[in-house]
This record gives C-alpha cells, structure tokens and sequence, in this order.
C-alpha cells in the first residue's frame, strides 16, 4: 500500500516546513463516539454576551415560529421576497468585493485589483500578530480526536461534497515550492472537477461526437476511462495529472480515472461525485442531440455544460446550504430576483475562505459500506471501491454515516498534519485576528474566552496558549466557535460560508439576466434545470434501477429540528 504519509500530504501541499509526522496508521481501533455539540469535555454555559443583538434577533426569528415560515414558503411571490431579503442579509453581513487588497500586497494597485492568479482577501495584513502566536506544534491536542464526535445533522454524503464541491475553485498554488499567496483557480463554479482548468484539458477528455465525454463501460456502468497504461499516462491525456503521482505505484496508477482535475481520484467520495457528473453530462447530451438534430458536436457540448453548472448552482443551494443554515426557510435558487445588487461583482476567491473550509473533523475514523469497516487511507486513490460497491451504493452508505462535527478536538489524528499546513498558511499570509474578521462580520468583538466556548478545556487551552483573546488566530477562532442548534458550521464560520457561497453563486455569468434563458441552455435544457433540485436526483437517475431508489441525502435520516 502506498505511504499514508505521502497520500495525506497530497491533500494540501506542504506551506511551510512542519517538523511533526504522523505517528499512526489511519483507521486503527476505531474511537468511542459521543453525540453532541460541544466536542467532548465539560461545558459550561458560554458567554453570549458579545454575539450581537442585531445576529440574536436574526437567529431566533429565522429558527423559530415555524408555521408562519411554512405559510411564507407556501405564497410564491412572498417566498420569492424573502428568499432575496435573507440572501441580501447574509452577503451584506460583510462588505462586498472587489476587496481593496489581495495577496499580492497590503496596498492596492491595478494589479492587485485585476491578478486573479493571488488571492483575494478580506482584511489587509497584520505584521505584529505572528509574535504573538504559540508553536503551530503546541496546537495539536487543540485539534486532535481522542472522541470521535459525531454531528446530530451532517452524513458522510455532506462531506464527501463539500470537499468535490470545493475542490473546483479553492485551488491553492501547486508549484514547487508551493507560494501560499497564490492560487489556481478559474474563480468560478464551473466543474473544473470534471472538465479541467483549460479548453485544452476538457478537448482531452471529450470523445468530440455528440458533446459527450469520454466513458467505459465496466459491470453494466458507466465510468470515465483509465489515465494510464502500465503506468505511464496515455498519450491522449498528456495534459492531464494527479497530485502525489510519483508516490504512486503501477498497480494503483493504472487504476486512476482520467478526470477534469489533479485531485479528482484523491479520495472515493471525489471519484464517485465525478462519475455521477460524468454520466449526467452524458445523459443530457444524448437527450440535447435527439432534440435537436443539427447541432454539432461543440454545441452539444458547451450547452450540456452551461446545463451542468446551473443544475450543480440548484444544488449548492437548494440541497447543500439548505442543511448547513439552521433556518426553517428554505432557499432557493432564484437568479431573476438579483438584477442589480451592490454586490454583483467578478468573482475572486479569497483566501480567507480557501482556509475555513478545512473541514477535516468531518471525517470519520473509517467508512462503513457494505458491512465493512474501510479505513481512511484505503479510500486514497481507490477508484476499485466506486467499480466494486457501484455508485448507488456508494452514495447511499456515505448518507447513512453520520460525519464528524465541525469543531476543534475532532481531527482525526492522521490529519493533525494538513491542520498544521492550514495554520502555517494563515501565518504565511499574515491574517488578522479572530476578532478582527469577528468585527468585519458586524459581531462585537470577544472580551474574554468563554465569549467564544463553553466547552472548559478548550477555553482553558485557548488562554494558555493564546494569553488574550486579541491574539486569537483566524484559523484557530472559526473552529473554537460553537456550532449553533439545528446548524452545522460555528458561528463566524457560517456568516463568512453564506457570504462567499451566495456571492459566488449568483455571480457566475450563467446567471446574468440576460444569459439565463433558453437562448443560453435550449427549451430542454430550462426544462432540465428548473426540475431538479437534490444530488438524490441526479443519483437516482444515473444508476441500475432499483426499486425505491437509493437513500441520498446529507441530512442524518435520525436529525430532528430542536
């Protein structure tokens, strides 16, 4: 079996030299598990002093009085107006890009304000905060599991598409040495996942017949075709790669899919969400060329594509931020109610939100599928488990597995490292403080610990290695936050994912108003668009019939609204 060590570190290249390894092999003796919010350890009832009353009003109107939501949800056109007022909310609880700096300096000029290729930033830097930081080392136990805490909400499905989702625009520099200042990314939600960054990338991947992809059949499904042979690449897919290729040997590279990005055969539940894209996409350009007869095989393609984004664009929000917002509304995807908001601008990730999306305490000790127990490390570039189990399966066992809560002490240990990665590239940057993205957000700035955790030893953890809340880092603040009742991220977590979600969302250009319309995705495709709204669709249709279907959801069957 290839080296855990390598595989993990080919999750998030290396930032900075760390001097700690990993010391165990992923999925050892499993860990007790623990239901609950607080992440083990005594509680106390936390300070919620400094939350802001403004966020308290907004949180108990939007969780509570469910019978009027439901009525609201019920009249379309009030549905319509609210869905917009709270999308407004949540972007305008920061300010709104083009945001004066970006990695490239802490002033502005031209460039910052037009090179994409460094990331964006929400606040400008602080030179003296680094002085006052603890080792990254003495953070460990900080982050480390000793209870595996399971979320009351969230499966593994929730996981397994946050990191496929995420992967195809928070893409960080992959240079050698990497610079943590920049990145590689279109800045958009476009499936760079399945189609590549480039043109050229997604011309290799396409069979240039009928717009359809590249594909083979194995037991009766559809899959994307192997990338190598004897372990080299093939040459019809020289433009392609795979992070941690080297590392790899012949039996495993000759297993590798050949798919749109580096990272797309790094772990199962990043193969199974790319051959379910992969067999939609097909799907719809079979039904686009029985449709309409003279188009040609560019046309098919690029419209099943702008097809593609949008139905991904529903899910995001429809299915995806729907289970992480605590309200009983639900959002909807809604392009025509956003004509002409202050917020309307070119996106550009920043980095910022390529850090809080380090959701390692998601995972669980191991996966459970099909009766078994399969540690972590053996669903690293395993593309056999997808063949073996199939896709329906696969995706019905990740949504019938609670995941981790998001929160610190809930890392599984072999992760400890790309945790230090994380907290050695915020100090690369030279992020502010915790209370400073706090006060940007419009939430009163912390005064003392428990203002932030009422769990005690990571409160008591925080003062010893922090002395003042001032000093508080970013990364390590966002995850010390409590996740609220009914949610699924900790509080300045949360604010900061709607923020970058809704405004990436809605500014993708195929939601312009005057792009989203049939000129754009055809009759048939507006028709394909507007009908599906969950990954549970998108899965149902695209595997061997069963009868009832497969269970998919990101949602624990057993969560209840408290």
């Amino acid at each position: 079996m290839t080296d855990t060590r390598s595989l993990v570190r080919s999750m998030f290249p290396p930032v900075a030299p760390v001097r700690s390894a990993v010391g165990k092999v992923l999925g050892d003796t499993p860990l007790p598990k623990i239901p609950g919010r607080r992440n083990g350890g005594p509680t106390e009832a936390r300070d919620t002093s400094k939350d802001g009353l403004a966020n308290k009003i907004q949180a108990f109107v939007t969780t509570h009085g469910e019978p009027v939501w439901n009525v609201i949800q019920a009249i379309s056109p009030l549905r319509r107006a609210v869905n917009a007022g709270l999308t407004n909310l949540a972007i305008l609880k920061f300010p709104t890009r083009p945001n004066p700096v970006s990695t490239m300096a802490d002033y502005t000029s031209w460039d910052s304000l037009t090179d994409r290729t460094w990331s964006g930033r929400h606040l400008p830097v602080d030179r003296t905060l680094a002085a006052k930081m603890p080792p990254s080392n003495d953070l460990k136990d900080l982050f480390t599991r000793t209870q595996f805490v399971e979320s009351p909400k969230s499966t593994v499905l929730f996981s397994y598409f946050a990191q496929w989702f995420t992967d195809g625009f928070l893409r960080s520099d992959r240079a050698t040495p990497p610079d943590p200042r920049r990145n590689q990314s279109n800045h958009e939600i476009d499936l760079t996942n399945l189609y590549g960054l480039t043109p050229a990338v997604a011309r290799q991947l396409r069979t240039l017949e009928g717009g359809l992809l590249r594909s083979q059949m194995i037991g009766g499904e559809e899959f994307p075709p192997y990338l190598c042979d004897d372990g080299a690449i093939k040459p019809e897919f020289s433009l392609l790669s795979v992070v941690r290729f080297d590392d790899l040997p012949v039996e495993k590279r000759d297993q590798l899919f050949a798919m749109g990005s580096d990272t797309s055969n790094l772990q199962v539940g990043f193969i199974a969400h790319n051959v379910l894209f992969l067999r939609e996409h097909n799907r719809i350009a079979r039904l686009l060329a029985s449709e309409y007869p003279g188009w040609d095989d560019e046309r098919l393609f690029a419209t099943t594509r702008n097809i593609l984004t949008v139905m991904l664009l529903k899910i995001v929000l429809d299915d995806y931020i729907n289970h992480i917002t605590p309200t009983i509304f639900k959002l909807s995807l809604e392009p025509k109610d956003f004509p002409n908001q202050r917020w309307y601008r070119n996106n550009w990730m920043a980095v910022e939100f390529n850090l809080l999306y380090r959701w390692h305490s998601l995972v669980p000790t191991s996966y459970r599928i099909g009766g078994q127990s399969i540690p972590i490390a053996d669903t690293l570039y395993n593309t056999e488990m997808v063949r073996h189990f199939g896709l329906g399966p696969i995706f019905e066992a990740a949504s019938e597995q609670p995941a981790g809560q998001i929160g610190l002490r809930n890392t599984p240990y072999d992760l400890w490292y790309v945790e230090q990665l994380s907290i050695e590239m915020g100090r690369a940057v030279q992020l502010r403080s915790y209370n400073d993205y706090r006060e940007v957000s419009k939430t009163p700035r912390v005064t003392d610990f428990d203002q932030i955790t009422g769990n005690v030893e990571v409160r008591d953890e925080l003062r010893r290695l922090y002395g003042h809340v001032d000093n508080v880092e970013f990364y390590v603040g966002l995850f010390a936050e409590e996740v609220p009742d009914n949610g699924v991220c900790p509080g300045l977590m949360g604010r900061m994912v709607a923020l970058d979600a809704f405004s990436q969302v809605y500014t993708n250009p195929l939601l312009a108003p005057r792009v989203y319309n049939e000129d754009t995705f055809s009759p048939m495709g507006m028709e394909i668009i507007t009908s599906t709204t969950t990954l549970s669709e998108i899965v149902n249709r695209n595997v061997p019939y069963r009868a009832g279907g497969y269970y998919v959801n990101m949602t624990r069957k057993d969560w209840k609204r408290t």
